[in-house]
């Protein structure tokens, strides 16, 4: 059987941006707890607020550890499957790239020895600023990935001379149409991700009956953050979405399974887009729905995938499912933070034992949206890498298949090890909790008591799924 060499790039890269984005979404949100936990700690003086800024630095510095590591094989790609790509549009992504090094990974590097190995040997307003500047650090890190996918998405600054793009405007190329929605977007959702994280970790702890205070401390946070966020993240993806309609039609008719420009769009919770027949199977719809939210005109008309032809469409059925995916999620989302925040209200949160249940297994649905809306956006995108400039199939490395199949094999080996022993060991640190809570780890040297088998067995129930 003949494998596509393009194919196989394509999935390459998305294998190992999917597993990376995974840890940058956590760390970027939970970098900026620790800062907020830390600055609280200042404030009052509150001993609880430090044990959980120590307990979380750790889970950070794994998921930092493994975010390193997962990058760093993206940044080879460039020069081994996507020669072309870096000849074509190297100018300009290259500097953009370098910019996150030099102003986030640096400063990120810088203060993030302090912030792991600080603490009792530098002032706590030192210990703390410097957890402040990593959390800025990612902010910024974020700001130019950001920055140089969006310009991907939404040329702007640039001039192309025979056939490779060189940048003339500096201020448009990092400022283009669509990177302040997509840059707000991603942020808040790196903020709600370890919203979820931290909100299941305390829901468990009360649950279990273990570290009481700390859980009652994360889930409060939690909550009073995800009831902002949640929320205003419905509003900045309706206005990314206005922006991507504008600029890229074509994804959005993906997005929508819209086939037909000349009329009315209606919004489908589900169907089976089929592009061989051009029109959507087992439809389940609101009529004249996506109208009413991109046009908000319930007539109103919005280009379809069959004004293009078919080699200048997207993959039409991931893009459809992954967006309805991230909707679904987006939606529970809101939900759940505003059902919280009642409870909160009411003074019956840590009480209400089915909702912390609930919340207790939601830890994951954060990092699904993000991935999901990762594969919007990228799948959406083709047939171009650089919208306008450069086709996907054009900017491939002269690489056999083979080899680049018998690569992804050795990624998804090494990976899964990686992300196991990982997952592993911050469950392992979930499990012990902040360290100086009323239970310890060993049960306070009591394990052979009454007191130490209830520890042990608080353990015990906290460690299960």
């Amino acid at each position: 059987m003949d494998m596509d060499p393009v194919l196989l790039a394509r999935l390459q890269f998305a294998f190992t941006i999917i597993f990376h984005i995974i840890f940058p979404s956590f760390t970027i949100g939970l970098s900026a707890y620790i800062a907020t936990l830390g600055a609280m700690w200042l404030r009052t003086g509150t001993e609880r607020y430090h044990l959980l800024m120590r307990f979380w630095t750790k889970i950070f510095a794994v998921s930092f550890a493994m975010g390193v590591v997962s990058g760093i094989v993206l940044s080879y790609q460039f020069g081994t499957n996507w020669s072309r790509f870096s000849v074509v549009v190297g100018n300009v992504i290259g500097p953009l790239i370098g910019y996150e090094v030099l102003t986030a990974f640096f400063l990120e590097a810088t203060f993030l020895g302090i912030m792991l190995f600080g603490f009792n040997r530098v002032p706590p307003w030192l210990y703390v600023l410097s957890s402040a500047v990593v959390a800025v650090g990612t902010a910024i890190s974020a700001f130019w990935i950001l920055s140089a996918n969006s310009w991907m998405q939404t040329p702007a600054g640039h001039e192309v001379r025979n056939g490779i793009a060189y940048p003339v405007d500096w201020f448009a190329v990092v400022f283009n149409p669509s990177f302040p929605y997509r840059f707000a977007h991603m942020l808040n959702a790196a903020y709600l991700t370890t919203g979820f994280v931290v909100l299941a970790v305390g829901a468990r702890y009360l649950l279990a009956g273990i570290h009481a205070e700390q859980g009652r401390t994360m889930v409060r946070m939690a909550i009073g953050l995800m009831a902002v966020l949640a929320p205003l993240q419905l509003l900045i993806g309706d206005q990314h979405g206005l922006n991507t309609l504008e600029h890229q039609p074509i994804k959005v008719a993906a997005m929508e399974g819209h086939w037909d420009g000349s009329k009315p769009g209606d919004f489908y919770i589900f169907a089976w887009p089929d592009e061989k027949a051009e029109t959507n199977r087992f439809g389940i719809a609101i009529p004249r729905g996506s109208s009413l939210i991109l046009t908000h005109k319930i007539d109103g008309l919005f280009p379809g995938l069959t004004s293009v032809p078919p080699q200048d469409r997207p993959p039409v059925v991931p893009v459809f499912f992954a967006f309805r995916i991230m909707i679904g999620i987006g939606f529970f989302m809101i939900a759940a933070a505003l059902y919280g925040a009642f409870l909160w209200w009411r003074g019956t949160l840590v009480e209400t034992r089915w909702y912390l249940w609930i919340m207790s297994h939601c830890w994951w649905i954060g990092f699904v949206a993000v991935i999901a809306g990762w594969v919007v956006t990228e799948t959406g995108r083709q047939p171009w890498v650089a919208y306008g400039i450069l086709r996907t199939a054009d900017a491939t490395s002269p690489v056999p298949a083979a080899t680049i199949a018998g690569t992804l094999a050795l990624f998804v080996v090494t990976y899964g090890i990686i992300f196991s022993m990982g997952i592993y060991y911050i469950n392992r640190l979930i499990n012990r909790g902040p360290e100086g809570s009323a239970i310890s780890d060993d049960g306070g040297g009591m394990a052979n008591t009454p007191l130490g088998a209830a520890r042990a067995a608080a353990r015990e129930a906290i460690s299960k799924p």
